[in-house]
């Protein structure tokens, strides 16, 4: 039950629907607006009035961005199919396990069970136990609580932008195809090395965003700048692995190229048989490389 003042106080109710409560306001001219009234942006939400102004104000860059996406959005990175829920989920997820790993008697447990090693994909080779999972898995686990906050902070960063611009399932894809490039690079360059952690996937992503950004006029030099410092500094630093790194980035820019070449809706089925094809090649190499390797 409401009191009198508060029925009086039109701040609480949508400015364009004053029968409904909410308490949700524009991110640019902060009135109120109920969730039909709501259009998600990069930051917030923003009303119907301001998106129509953000519309007729758009940079010439970003109209080719609408023409070659297909998009009416405002911006680049305007919420086409809702909320981010995969990059939602992949934090949920992944921060579950890294707080589970954290735990004595348990993370040991749960590590060994997840992470990734060449030995794995062969048997024949070593006493490892056939295992191809770990390929994927790997991205799940990681070696302590600063690696798993920074690669979370990245991947919610990331995610933010890139999901809503591809779409749930093309971001789920590139995600885990881009985690599984940095795995097989990992196992071609170092074999021997176990690896945890979701930074090829990240890697992935941030080699996309500079794809898509270049394909669509944006000023990518922050994104490229980035980029270099995160892979010089996996390089030099010990215990990190940039062979993950470089493998996750040339997929993400490889799955970015193939998307941006076929984003119309009648290419769908060029764009599924691509991304099969990139995952097959992916699958082919780790399972001829690293023997030879190994073997050696």
């Amino acid at each position: 039950m409401t009191t009198p003042e508060f029925a009086d106080n039109r701040d609480n109710f949508c400015y364009r629907h004053p029968d409904r409560q909410s308490f949700v306001l524009c991110q640019r001219c902060l009135r109120t607006i109920c969730p039909e009234c709501q259009t998600q942006a990069p930051v917030g939400v923003i009303c119907p009035e301001c998106m129509k102004e953000e519309r007729k104000n758009r940079t010439p860059a970003q109209k080719r961005a609408a023409r070659r996406w297909g998009g009416s959005g405002g911006t680049i990175a305007a919420v086409r199919h809702g909320r981010p829920v995969v990059t939602y989920t992949l934090l949920a997820v992944t921060s579950f396990i890294g707080l589970l790993q954290l735990i004595p008697g348990v993370g040991d447990a749960i590590t060994d069970q997840l992470y990734f090693a060449a030995p794995y994909l062969f048997p024949q080779l070593s006493v490892f136990p056939f295992e191809p999972w770990r390929l994927l898995t790997a991205v799940f686990v990681h070696g302590g609580f600063i690696h798993l906050a920074l690669n979370m902070l990245a991947l919610w960063m990331l995610g933010q932008t890139l999901e809503p611009m591809l779409g749930r399932a093309r971001f789920l894809a590139l995600y885990l195809i881009s985690g599984l490039g940095g795995s097989v690079m990992a196992a071609c360059l170092a074999p021997l090395t176990g690896l945890v952690g979701a930074s090829g996937a990240i890697f992935g992503l941030m080699a996309a965003l500079l794809i898509i950004g270049r394909h669509l006029g944006a000023n990518v030099t922050g994104i490229l700048v980035v980029l270099g410092i995160n892979f010089a500094f996996g390089f030099f630093a010990g215990g990190i692995s940039w062979q993950a790194h470089l493998g996750g980035a040339i997929t993400g820019a490889l799955i970015a190229f193939a998307l941006t070449r076929t984003r119309r809706r009648e290419q769908r089925i060029w764009q599924i048989i691509l991304l099969g094809v990139i995952t097959i090649l992916l699958t082919v190499v780790v399972f001829v490389v690293p023997p030879l390797i190994l073997l050696a």
